[in-house]
């Protein structure tokens, strides 16, 4: 398989990584990046071509990764169009970019029909990452097998039927890793405050979501009844889970991913607007 990235930042860094040697051998990998400190980088260490700017290296691959910034979709579709259309081929186009609808991406290419979009996350930059995918009407069966063995070089997949459906892999698995931060971060500092050291806080917590989320992997049981095997009536968990329930933070934590969802909405609407 041939394939091209359109950017060469951290996350298609962490795709290059898991795809040269495996899925693709690194000489059979084109890169375009304006930055060549990361494009040095790339070569040295997986044998990747490069090139600063699209060019027809990009058009003749199999697989096309766009993986710059949302609101630079539009210019590189601009540098893409004449590229493509010089090509005669339609290689697979594989969106990582948050917020740009399909739709979009293929009005910019002159109603370009063979694009998969896809929201993975942060841990896919150790190989521990999960991405939401919808494919478009024009993907072939090769095609979306393609797409799939891309992304799952760094992770697992989940595929959608309906592209409305990405904002809420956003909110839940795209933003997610920061509400884990968020709580770890909480967690230390009450660890902090009730007398433990810095790293000792530090220590237990990310251990503790760790160990839980592999338990919760490994378990054939809902996550339900694993917390309700740490409660005891009575107990310190209970006491901890009851001071929570009365805060109001499941329906804080519901109501947030809830606000992630409508503005990822409001990205994808103010990203695709017509000019």
């Amino acid at each position: 398989m041939k394939i091209a990235f359109v950017g060469g930042g951290n996350m298609a860094a962490a795709l290059i990584a898991g795809l040269a040697g495996k899925v693709a051998p690194g000489a059979n990998i084109h890169v375009v990046d304006p930055n060549p400190a990361s494009l040095e980088k790339l070569h040295a260490q997986h044998g990747v071509s490069t090139a600063a700017a699209a060019d027809a290296a990009v058009a003749e691959a199999e697989v096309i990764v766009l993986a710059v910034k949302p609101q630079s979709m539009r210019e590189v579709a601009a540098q893409l169009l004449p590229l493509l259309q010089a090509s005669g081929r339609e290689p697979l186009l594989l969106s990582i970019a948050a917020g740009i609808r399909a739709a979009d991406l293929s009005r910019w290419l002159g109603g370009y029909g063979a694009i998969v979009r896809t929201m993975p996350n942060t841990p896919a930059l150790i190989g521990q990452g999960v991405t939401g995918m919808v494919a478009s009407a024009g993907v072939s069966a090769p095609q979306r097998e393609a797409a799939d063995r891309i992304m799952k070089a760094v992770g697992q997949t989940v595929w959608l039927e309906d592209e409305a459906q990405i904002d809420p892999v956003t909110a839940v698995s795209g933003s997610g890793p920061a509400y884990v931060f968020y709580f770890i971060e909480a967690m230390q500092q009450a660890a902090l405050e009730m007398g433990l050291t810095a790293e000792q806080g530090t220590q237990l917590a990310i251990a503790t979501f760790t160990g839980a989320a592999q338990l919760a992997a490994q378990s054939d049981e809902p996550v339900s009844v694993l917390r309700e095997r740490v409660t005891s009536k009575g107990g310190t968990t209970y006491a901890a889970l009851t001071s929570m329930e009365a805060s109001g933070v499941k329906a804080a934590i519901i109501t947030a991913l809830k606000a992630a969802a409508a503005r990822g909405k409001e990205l994808g609407d103010e990203l695709g607007k017509a000019s």
